[in-house]
């Protein structure tokens, strides 16, 4: 049977499109809330990275009520490094609005969460946002959007293909892209209308698939997921389905998702979205079934990382001074508290070390990772990302990547080039305006680095997207940074004097009165060699002068470093030290005479 009283629906959409900010409006229009509660924009994205990012990072559940039904929302991230929270909650669906730009149209993260949504079922309203923009084009969307579905195996939902048209900004939905409207009502019927209630078995055995985890400082775990089937009570004894094991447990506290929050109840029926309070060690990908009637949900399985970064304990002269958290024990309860939550995520230790590798979807997966960990005081060292090989019949196998990059026209040289270098391969040039859509095939390899580079050479012009595509054999080395690095001799603090006189042949990465120690890299230099240097001589003073001979001292700023421009531009010989505070870079050997006797040598690729 099918309940009528309640819908489930995900709102899934490539990065910057605009899912929450019609969230927002949705919620905002409801009319459930007080202003109190809705203030300023984004209300979701209540993570801090999230609101200085602008991006969504982790998926959330909220719930209205409209014409009687309650609509359960689930907020998804945008981007292809998170799609792992994406193939979890779609799960917890029957229908979902697939968010598209009207200027832009279905992106590379598009297609892939609106094919996560299809293999599950999932009724999809194809919603087109941004109609009020100045190059919107609402039909030719339309016609792609129909396309993409017809690509990914949806055929049997063309007969009743629902599209609206909206503008999350400005607050309105509508049937006819010509004719703005005054609310989200359109949008919201339409929902009723054509997504369908939950198709449950009330009078089966308790059937819940764990999808997401929640965490409390008071009561520890809270399990979070669909019922698929029966009756769960609070109090009630249930029996856990782990992968290798069946674990007995009992319910404390059962809440149920309602406005921005949740709310106690006591029993929940098939179709609701609940948070189950008191299973110990519960994970994601775990049924929850009736004592004794064991009959586990088929297990939840997301896309393997590709990319793989030691993190390890800072080892600096300077470890100590920034963080709370500065041991290896500590490092190691942290990583695996990130595993609870991350199924994205992989952590293994390195054999014959206290590090450990830690592998993630990509670059800005992991960063997000350090980033935050940084701000609850850990000091950590992290090694050049590196992908991960896979053997097949014998042949080692390299993931590749769909790398879309919207540029100027006439910028369209360097992105070639560049890409090209980096054993990129042209599958499509398409013109639009001003702009020319490129899309390539490129090794995950050549992905590191490859945006802050590309975005120096237009002017910050260019917009990149990138997604998984698959394995492929592994092609040949790719060219290394084409620049060395200057390196300290001696530790103390960095003086204008020397810096004055080292700027003159490079970038420099320090300014005056930062910390420096030996072995530390101060600046870029200008040759493809590595130099060592002394950031901290004085000028000798005399008692003679003349006019003239003392020079004005004036100083270029340092280029500023942030966390994934400094993961992108170290080798395989030096480190990124993540500290609260401060980010350093570092070689490995800290002192010259080591390093002299272990020469770079190319770093070892990661193979699953």
């Amino acid at each position: 049977m099918r309940r009528n009283d309640i819908r489930n629906i995900v709102i899934i959409a490539h990065v910057d499109h605009g899912k929450t900010t019609m969230v927002d409006c949705l919620l905002k229009q409801s009319g459930q809330f007080r202003d109190s509660q809705l203030q300023g924009e984004r209300i979701l994205d209540s993570n801090d990275l999230e609101r200085e990012r602008g991006i969504t990072i982790l998926s959330k559940n909220i719930a209205i009520e409209y014409k009687g039904v309650k609509i359960n929302l689930i907020d998804t991230p945008g981007h292809a490094d998170f799609g792992g929270e994406v193939e979890r909650v779609v799960r917890m669906a029957d229908g979902a609005l697939v968010l598209m730009d009207a200027a832009e149209g279905p992106m590379p993260q598009t297609r892939f969460v609106l094919s996560k949504a299809l293999e599950v079922g999932v009724k999809p309203i194809v919603v087109i946002n941004k109609i009020d923009r100045p190059d919107a084009r609402c039909n030719e969307v339309v016609e792609e959007a129909l396309m993409l579905l017809c690509d990914l195996g949806g055929e049997h939902f063309m007969d009743h293909f629902d599209v609206i048209f909206a503008s999350g900004r400005s607050g309105y939905a509508t049937l006819d892209w010509n004719k703005p409207g005054d609310n989200m009502v359109p949008l919201l019927d339409m929902m009723l209308e054509t997504i369908p209630g939950p198709d449950v078995e009330p009078d089966a055995p308790l059937q819940l698939l764990v999808t997401n985890l929640d965490w409390s400082d008071y009561v520890g775990r809270i399990a979070i997921g669909r019922i698929q089937s029966g009756t769960l009570r609070k109090g009630q004894n249930v029996d856990v389905a782990k992968e290798d094991k069946v674990v007995p447990c009992q319910v404390q506290n059962l809440q149920m998702f309602d406005k921005l929050g949740r709310v106690d109840v006591e029993d929940a029926k098939a179709g609701d979205i609940v948070a189950v309070v008191g299973l110990e060690n519960i994970e994601i990908g775990d049924t929850i079934c009736n004592r004794g009637e064991v009959n586990p949900l088929p297990r939840l399985r997301v896309d393997e990382p590709t990319l793989e970064m030691i993190f390890s304990i800072n080892t600096s002269p300077l470890a100590g001074r920034d963080g709370k958290y500065v041991t290896t024990r500590q490092l190691k309860a942290r990583l695996e508290k990130e595993l609870e939550r991350n199924v994205a995520l992989r952590v293994r230790p390195v054999e014959g070390s206290e590090a450990f590798a830690v592998r993630g979807r990509g670059v800005l997966h992991l960063s997000v990772l350090i980033e935050t960990m940084r701000r609850e005081g850990y000091e950590m060292s992290i090694s050049k990302p590196r992908v991960v090989l896979k053997e097949v019949d014998g042949v080692l196998h390299e993931p590749y990547e769909v790398l879309n990059v919207e540029v100027p026209t006439d910028k369209m040289g360097p992105v070639m080039e560049m890409v090209g270098n980096r054993r990129g391969k042209i599958e499509e040039m398409t013109p639009r305006g001003e702009y020319t859509l490129l899309r390539f095939s490129i090794p995950a390899r050549g992905l590191i680095g490859l945006r802050t580079r590309m975005l120096n050479a237009t002017q910050g012009t260019a917009i990149i997207h990138h997604r998984f595509s698959g394995y492929q054999p592994l092609e040949a080395d790719l060219p290394r940074r084409a620049n060395g690095v200057l390196i300290s001799m001696v530790p103390g603090k960095a003086i204008p004097y020397a810096l004055f006189a080292l700027q003159e042949r490079s970038e420099l990465f320090v300014a005056p009165g930062d910390d420096v120690y030996e072995g530390m890299i101060v600046g870029e230099n200008a040759r493809d060699n590595d130099l060592v240097v002394n950031p901290t001589k004085e000028k000798k003073l005399t008692n003679v002068r003349a006019s003239g001979s003392d020079e004005n001292i004036i100083l270029k700023p340092p280029r500023q470093l942030f966390l994934e421009a400094a993961l992108e531009y170290v080798e395989d010989d030096e480190l990124v030290e993540v500290t609260p505070n401060v980010i350093r870079l570092r070689k490995i050997n800290l002192r010259e005479s080591d390093r002299r006797r272990q020469s770079k040598s190319p770093g070892e690729l990661a193979v699953s």
